[in-house]
């Protein structure tokens, strides 16, 4: 076969599925013996059964990593070794490229594209990055008298219960892995039931690359049994959560009910994209407009899916986004061509098509878009699709869609775009558009976001953090901050006698 320009859809037909969990360093099914279907969006087809971890699934998995843990195997390791061992996994996970983005198309229905392009060197990246980053960091001496010494150290926490979401399924783990298992712990990961499939096959090559076993465990299943028994679980020290605000509380609640282990919640967004008359290309922040809130069919949480435009420029905006809009029209997710893929399954594709209908009910205008499409596939397709005439009220430009609609609100002055924008529940991420650069720079500050952009959206790398103000969350994935979130510091106070 011709690896340049794989036959994606051959591939597809027979590519192998374990759906077994990952416990101990070896594969194995539910403690129950239950499973649920793993369905392909891009077809409605079912390409497995994955075992369907509970609590005894889970206890099983945290008591591997505590024993794991506790014994050293890994956490007392040298950072050096550390480092060695990830950046192997790195290399393993580069290697298994094809694989692992096949998997990750087929079970949540991005671009074959994007999943090669993107998803998968982005996961080697990232676990990469933390490796070379652990032998780097120096802990701290603090300015004592004479008569002492204070060390300020850290340490690895113990055991993380990591849940990551469907949409960026190997790249959200990879933003906890990452720090996590650098800094020395143990970590079990349960991915969505949407999307478990790629988690799985990272603890294999993980395990091929001399991670030992127990210290990284992958419990697939549902978010209210096996999600639920890993955020109560005592053994537990922190929980890293990327998903719904919903679900980011009842993480907090289930801390409470538990150990008061750490919660450290990424969560939704409805990011605010403001461009001012001032800058000079309209049709370059439009078209970046599209293609930012159009990629991965809309299902990220940093979308730009509220967009400001200042009346007098407005209509020219919404001309060009209309225009560019059909581009991103769906097609085949194994067509290395497709630009945008299928919702992930049924019921996020009824929710979309929800938000569309009452964005039209409550007087909003479509100027692109609107429809399901590509219904003969029996997958979950939406076209991308813009509202004009919006007002920040409205359901859908308060509430996160987490699909291909874009909002576009049009305003008068500055300080009716910043109160705008800055009148949301989220606070993830947000833009400015300005030639002027003390409005670039005053507007940048006054937005209540835990990333701005100024004229551009999502440049990005993992040397900086990433995460929210308000109901986005709390904490930051990415760069060096991340290891705050999966070490404890102490302090050694030593008293020093005089001769």
């Amino acid at each position: 076969m011709d690896t340049a320009k794989p036959d994606w859809q051959a591939r597809a037909k027979v590519i192998a599925i374990d759906g077994r969990a990952v416990i101990g360093g070896k594969r194995i099914a539910s403690v129950s013996g239950e499973t649920f279907a793993c369905v392909s969006p891009i077809d409605g087809r079912v390409l497995g059964a994955v075992a369907r971890g509970a609590a005894a699934d889970i206890d099983a998995a945290v008591q591997s990593s505590r024993k794991a843990f506790d014994d050293g195997r890994w956490a007392k390791r040298a950072p050096a070794q550390r480092k060695k061992v990830l950046l192997a996994w790195a290399e393993k996970i580069l290697a298994a490229k094809e694989e692992l983005a096949l998997l990750e198309t087929l079970d949540m229905g991005k671009p074959i594209r994007y999943s090669l392009s993107v998803d998968v060197p982005s996961t080697a990246r990232c676990i990469a990055w933390y490796a070379e980053a652990v032998d780097k960091i120096y802990d701290e001496i603090a300015p004592t008298p004479q008569s002492a010494l204070a060390l300020i150290t850290r340490e690895a926490m113990g055991v993380i219960g990591a849940v990551v979401p469907w949409n960026y399924p190997m790249i959200m783990a990879a933003w906890k892995l990452g720090p996590a298992l650098a800094a020395g712990n143990s970590v079990v990961l349960k991915p969505s039931e949407k999307s478990p499939l790629t988690a799985l096959r990272l603890a294999e090559l993980a395990l091929e690359a001399g991670l030992p076993e127990g210290v990284f465990n992958v419990v697939p299943g549902y978010g209210h049994e096996a999600g639920e028994a890993l955020a109560l679980h005592p053994m537990v020290d922190a929980i890293g959560f990327t998903g719904s605000t919903r679900v980011g509380r009842k993480m907090l609640e289930y801390s409470g009910r538990s150990n008061l282990k750490r919660v450290y919640n990424e969560l939704g967004g409805k990011s605010a994209f403001v461009v001012f008359p001032d800058f000079e290309d309209v049709v370059r922040a439009a078209k970046t407009a599209a293609g930012s809130m159009y990629f991965n069919q809309g299902e990220s949480c940093n979308a730009p899916s509220r967009v400001f435009v200042h009346e007098s420029i407005a209509d020219e905006f919404v001309s060009v986004v209309a225009a560019e809009a059909p581009k991103y029209q769906p097609g085949d997710p194994l067509d290395a061509a497709t630009e945008m893929g299928a919702i992930v399954d049924e019921t996020q594709l009824r929710s979309v098509l929800g938000y569309i209908d009452a964005g039209a009910s409550e007087g909003a205008r479509i100027a692109s878009g609107g429809k399901r499409s590509r219904v003969e596939s029996g997958g979950y397709f939406v076209e991308p699709t813009v509202f004009d005439g919006v007002r920040n009220d409205m359901k859908i430009a308060r509430e996160e869609i987490f699909g291909p609609v874009m909002s576009v609100i049009r305003f008068k002055t500055e300080e009716e775009a910043v109160a705008l924008a800055n009148d949301s529940l989220y606070g993830l991420q947000a833009s400015v558009w300005s030639h002027n650069i003390n409005r670039a720079h005053r507007v940048a500050r006054a937005l209540r976001a835990g990333t701005v952009h100024v004229n551009q959206y999502d440049e990005d790398d993992i040397t900086v953090p990433f995460g929210g103000f308000k109901q986005s969350g709390n904490g930051r994935d990415k760069s060096l901050h991340a290891f705050d979130k999966y070490t404890e510091l102490k302090t050694t106070w030593i008293r020093i006698d005089a001769a």
